[in-house]
């Protein structure tokens, strides 16, 4: 999953905000396609004080595809 976090194996996934450290409890698709094939989906971690702030940085600008919970996402 390519979530923006260089987190150790053992550490359980964070949030993708910068800085935040609280655990992942949603998954934002999201696709560039100025840069991305159509059929490339990167991924974002987001936590519940987070999550809507992601989203809306990824959707104004055309990206977001989809948002899912941590726990249902299946890459």
């Amino acid at each position: 999953m390519t979530a923006g976090n260089d987190a150790p194996e053992d550490e359980a996934p964070h949030c993708s905000r910068k800085g935040c450290r609280n655990p992942a409890v949603w998954v934002l698709v999201w696709n560039n396609p100025k840069v991305h094939t159509p059929d490339r989906r990167k991924t974002w971690l987001a936590c519940d004080e987070h999550r809507a702030y992601l989203g809306e940085f990824l959707g104004v600008r055309g990206f977001l595809l989809e948002t899912v919970p941590f726990a249902d996402f299946t890459g």
